[in-house]
């Protein structure tokens, strides 16, 4: 895979990859930017939900669970200092559904974790990544919810 990044003025870029699609990139005016794109390190951590969320959504549709909505968010904690890496995230997996089955968010959850989301294998060596799932009944009410972690069922 090929990535690249290119300058377009001041402190704007885009960036694109081998799919041909492309991002605006940008930082805010204090540092010399318009405000005009996607901070990089925010790429990070959405390709961390996306990659799991494809994962996740994939495998509950192949255990043929009625999702009829799905959220991943990620809240990532960065250190004070620069480079100011990130030091710890939270992975939420929100699910609204029909009888959605706890064991099948679970196990969607490890798989992800352990054998297909290269973001969240390659990233939880560096930091550590929490897991928690909450389940919705189709019209909004919570029925099920709990931290995950992976490997322990």
């Amino acid at each position: 895979m090929d990535a690249k990044v290119t300058w377009r003025r001041r402190m704007s870029f885009t960036g694109a990859a081998d799919t041909g699609f492309e991002i605006p990139l940008g930082v805010d005016p204090e540092v010399g930017g318009d405000n005009d794109g996607f901070r990089p390190i925010e790429l990070m951590a959405i390709s961390l939900a996306g990659c799991t969320a494809m994962d996740v959504i994939s495998i509950l549709q192949k255990k043929r669970q009625e999702v009829t909505g799905f959220e991943v968010i990620v809240h990532a904690r960065r250190a004070e200092e620069h480079p100011k890496v990130f030091t710890e995230a939270t992975i939420e997996y929100h699910i609204t559904g029909k009888s959605v089955d706890k064991n099948a968010v679970l196990r969607a959850m490890e798989l992800s974790a352990l054998r297909y989301c290269p973001a969240q294998a390659m990233l939880s060596k560096v930091f550590p990544i929490a897991l928690k799932y909450f389940i919705y009944e189709q019209g909004g009410k919570l029925v099920k919810s709990g931290v995950y972690v992976v490997g322990e069922s």
